[in-house]
């Protein structure tokens, strides 16, 4: 009866929880990170407001929201927001918000999994524009222009959006389809 225990049942269902729960705790904290840079005080900061709700609605303890409102205080950090573009199937436009404290490794890793779905990347502003922007201290952009699609490109669609957010720098993913 070897590899039959409870334990052992109980000790891959939890290291899968635990994973996951790490890689929310360190997307939701980066964005605090990256939020807490312009003022650490989340009264006059909305957007560092905005993400410590997040956090705390995603059980991060507040410790480490602490933390990470302090070490973008204390120091100047390499972290910074990318704003990615790119056509998915269909033409369906994506606009990709990552934190990474380096860039040179986070945008060819996005570019490749484009690559891997028959996505196009863009040059940076010809698919912004489709979007209405966040209002400040806000954070969902919004499609100006939907498009419908067929159930085949949708179902890439949500195949490629999905591999694009278990990206660990990658915060949202943002698209047109209807």
């Amino acid at each position: 009866m070897s590899g039959h225990s409870k334990w052992k049942q109980i000790k891959h269902q939890k290291e899968a929880a635990d994973q996951k729960r790490g890689q929310l705790f360190s997307k939701l904290l980066k964005a605090i990170t990256v939020a807490a840079k312009g003022d650490p005080n989340p009264q006059f900061n909305l957007r560092l407001r905005a993400a410590i709700r997040e956090a705390k609605e995603g059980n991060v303890p507040s410790d480490n929201i602490e933390r990470a409102v302090k070490r973008a205080s204390e120091k100047s950090e390499a972290l910074e927001e990318l704003l990615l573009e790119g056509y998915g199937p269909g033409g369906i436009a994506l606009l990709i918000v990552a934190i990474t404290d380096n860039s040179n490794r986070t945008v060819p890793e996005i570019k490749r999994i484009f690559a891997d779905h028959g996505a196009k990347w863009a040059e940076p502003g010809s698919v912004r524009w489709a979007f209405t922007p966040p209002p400040k201290g806000g954070a969902e952009w919004q499609a100006k222009f939907p498009q419908s699609i067929g159930a085949e490109e949708r179902e890439k669609l949500l195949e490629l959006v999905r591999d694009l957010e278990e990206h660990d720098d990658v915060q949202n993913v943002y698209h047109n389809a209807a």
